[in-house]
């Protein structure tokens, strides 16, 4: 299917739009690209981050996403494109201005036979951190990540979401400016992946700013206040969920499994004022509508009137996944 790939609002507003009169962004990518042979992963992806602001960058497995926040990171040079945080530039050969970075990557950075405090303990040394200061701090993010009642215990014995906790913790450690989450639920029970959402939003509320990718649209949903959508290595549109769905002129879709004469149902469907678009494919008639939920009624009645009998009727509200659909022409998990 061809997508029709349009830019969102997003991409013509002021660049503080998150941050306080006259606050600079924390994050600044500009023009970011990355090859590895004829592959490009990363093909001129430029976003920012405001201060307290979460960022989800959405997209399915090998669409650039790590590789993006890698040169973020400074873990990769970028072929071309350039890198702030906090205002110092970010590459693999300047250190010192990535103290400002916090990195929580998919693989699990602990110690098995060290407990979680002793884990905290551990790596706050390599950050520089010492004395009172550390025991303090460790015991905070401890609360923070909600293992405090087992700040003691091997970690080793942890299930898949406490170790996923805890390398979030570690990355909180030396309060990093930005915060980069990099798909922190992968693998995790429902239990945990609550506790590492609530845990991401309680960050957003202190006021750190968060870059977070993954590929489970209704994360993005719930904590994100802006997203930017990557597919193919191109960052295809951005914005808030509000201004990413109204790409899509608000409509709704309606799917509705009937057997009969569907085609000239999808026909006589098609003249009332409210339905944009009708199609027939596999047993069903797939609709796009102006408020689909106050038109139904009329709309079962014209396509039962047409000689269409309905055995299952799903509406189904604008969200990112038909944001994505429409951009990208797949499904997310693709």
């Amino acid at each position: 299917m061809s997508a029709e790939k349009t830019l969102s609002p997003a991409h013509t507003a002021p660049i503080s739009s998150h941050a306080a009169p006259g606050e600079r962004p924390v994050l600044i990518a500009t023009g970011l690209v990355k090859t590895f042979g004829d592959l490009t992963a990363v093909d001129g992806v430029s976003l920012h981050i405001d201060p307290g602001e979460t960022y989800g960058l959405l997209g399915p497995n090998g669409a650039g996403k790590t590789t993006t926040i890698s040169m973020i990171a400074g873990l990769l040079t970028s072929d071309d494109g350039d890198v702030t945080v906090a205002g110092n530039r970010i590459a693999p050969d300047v250190i010192k201005p990535r103290a400002a970075i916090g990195l929580v990557p998919q693989d699990l950075a602990i110690y098995p036979d060290l407990t979680a405090r002793e884990n905290l303990t551990f790596m706050g040394q390599l950050y520089g951190l010492s004395g009172t200061a550390l025991k303090g701090r460790a015991a905070e993010v401890l609360d923070i990540i909600g293992l405090s009642d087992r700040a003691d215990d091997r970690t080793g014995e942890y299930s898949g979401g406490m170790k996923r906790r805890l390398n979030i913790g570690i990355g909180l450690l030396h309060k990093p400016r930005l915060l980069i989450l990099d798909e922190p639920t992968v693998g995790v029970d429902p239990q945990s992946r609550n506790a590492i959402l609530e845990s991401v939003e309680a960050l957003s509320v202190e006021g750190m700013s968060v870059l977070y990718t993954t590929h489970y649209m209704e994360e993005a949903e719930r904590i994100c206040d802006r997203v930017g959508i990557i597919d193919e290595g191109k960052l295809v549109a951005e914005g808030t969920r509000r201004e990413l769905v109204a790409m899509l002129g608000q409509k709704d879709r309606i799917h509705l499994v009937a057997q009969g004469d569907l085609r000239s149902a999808a026909d006589a469907a098609r003249q009332m004022d409210t339905v944009a678009e009708a199609s027939v494919a596999d047993g069903a008639i797939d609709l796009i509508a102006t408020d689909g939920k106050r038109v139904l009624a009329g709309l079962l009645e014209v396509v039962h009137r047409s000689g269409a009998e309905i055995t299952s009727v799903e509406v189904i509200e604008p969200d990112l996944e038909a944001v994505f659909l429409h951009l990208t022409g797949k499904a997310l998990r693709d």
